[in-house]
């Protein structure tokens, strides 16, 4: 099936944030949209309003009658969905045309120019940063991001005026090899994803094959000191970049008063006092490797300055909720060890007179099981933490592992707690007179009890 053949499309898990992304490019396209999700959410509301025919209810019944017909039905599935799920006694049956999100995003980016951030951490807010670096400037570009930029409030950019397509690569489930980039940026490599992988040598073998995809006279992008051994063909030049070191990197870096400014060198170029939009520590690195790719794509030095200034951020990607000087409120989407302790490190640098308390929300029986010392290890750089049980997206338990696991490895010293998910607004309730800086950490669903977080937070007379 050609895609100007497509006439309906039916989403199999329609509220993930990558699949909202294809979700909206195909109203965009003027296709007949609907799918299942299995909580209604703040996102699939929005699809609703836009135009999406979206249901929560595994029932073959709620299909919409059009999309029962194989002809002119495309049919696209996160590998998320259980093979058990309902809705595949309709769709599985040879018929239809069902393709992994990973195979449509190829397919719909795949005669564009590529400007991809692959990693492990720090793909979402490189690919937004990058995406609004060259949409804000003379070069333009589309995008198909992993969170909502909030410069544009959305996870789709659509463009005519460039063949530039800003993605953010999953390495879930080998996704990312179904692309082609022109530019590919490896932000991270730390093992994730072993219910998949199984180990990490397996979870490295998939970033080099990734970089074999990158198309001839492309740029290969990697951050110093990753283990990933890049197998690039003929043509494609490498750089290397690194917050003090490397082809691109920072200097004189000034951090204060709630500012971050950094001069941006490159192979080419310096670009005095850049300062950075979202200023936490982590987006020192993130920045160079945005700017890194803006700059290959043409960007000039001012578009490149002035897009860093004005970059908002995504969504769940250290977002402030509340921020005044007596009490801070922000959410995180850290889910693996090493973000939980990038996430600690840049608040202990922003709020080093405050107490910083974490709640946060294992994600997956898998990882847990795998990472519970390493989490541990990076919960205990808060001065306080409060644990809720795991979120299990698509898995089921595992016997013995559960979010004490964490509980009982973190470091002496650490004021700690356990609570229910159902429990968490009681707590933060009990809680609140104590706190100073609150985080909300991890992939799951604590981000849909945020507001209700902000609305007890700031009166103090609940």
């Amino acid at each position: 099936m050609e895609l100007k053949d497509i006439k309906q499309v039916y989403f199999l898990g329609a509220g993930g944030i990558g699949m909202s992304a294809l979700v909206r490019y195909f109203l965009s396209e003027g296709k007949v949209v609907a799918g299942y999700d299995r909580t209604p959410s703040p996102l699939t509301e929005k699809l609703i309003e836009e135009g999406a025919q979206l249901h929560f209810e595994e029932n073959v019944e709620l299909v919409p009658e059009c999309c029962r017909n194989p002809e002119g039905t495309l049919v696209v599935y996160t590998p998320a969905i259980p093979a058990d799920h309902k809705e595949w006694a309709l769709f599985g049956d040879g018929r239809f045309t069902v393709k992994k999100r990973a195979e449509v995003l190829g397919i719909i980016t795949g005669d564009k120019q590529g400007v991809c951030a692959a990693g492990t951490h720090g793909k979402t807010t490189t690919s937004t940063m990058t995406a609004h670096l060259l949409h804000q400037s003379g070069v333009d570009c589309a995008a198909f991001l992993g969170g909502i930029s909030k410069n544009y409030k959305s996870n789709l950019i659509l463009t005519d005026k460039s063949d530039f397509v800003v993605i953010e690569a999953d390495e879930y489930d080998r996704s990312f090899l179904h692309l082609k980039p022109y530019i590919a940026t490896i932000t991270s490599a730390d093992p994730d994803h072993l219910d998949i992988y199984g180990n990490k040598e397996n979870y490295l073998e998939a970033f080099a094959q990734f970089t074999e995809r990158i198309k001839e006279g492309g740029y290969l992008i990697m951050h110093e000191g990753l283990e990933v051994k890049p197998r690039t063909g003929a043509g494609v030049t490498t750089y290397i970049y690194g917050r003090e070191k490397g082809d691109f990197h920072a200097s004189n870096i000034r951090i204060g008063n709630g500012t971050i400014v950094i001069d941006y060198v490159s192979p080419w170029q310096t670009i005095k006092d850049v300062e950075l939009g979202v200023p936490v520590s982590i987006n020192i690195d993130n920045g160079i490797a945005a700017m890194a790719m803006a700059e290959l794509c043409g960007a000039t030095a001012e578009e490149i300055k002035s897009g860093m200034k004005s970059f908002a951020g995504a969504d769940r990607r250290f977002d402030f909720h509340i921020k005044e000087k007596d009490l801070v409120l922000l959410s995180d989407y850290a889910h693996h060890p090493d973000e939980v302790k990038a996430c600690a490190k840049s608040l202990k640098e922003l709020y080093s007179d405050k107490k910083i308390t974490a709640l946060f929300q294992p994600h997956l029986f898998s990882r847990t099981k795998d990472f519970y010392k390493e989490f541990a290890d990076s919960l205990s750089l808060f001065d306080e933490v409060i644990l809720t049980d795991i979120y299990p997206a698509r898995e089921l338990p595992i016997e013995g592992v559960t979010s004490k696991l964490i509980f009982d490895n973190l470091k002496e010293g650490v004021a700690k707690s356990m609570c229910s998910r159902c429990d968490v607004l009681k707590t933060i309730k009990e809680k609140k007179s104590n706190i100073e800086v609150l985080v909300s950490l991890g992939a799951g669903d604590l981000e849909n009890d945020i507001a209700e977080m902000k609305n007890i937070l700031t009166d103090r007379k609940c």
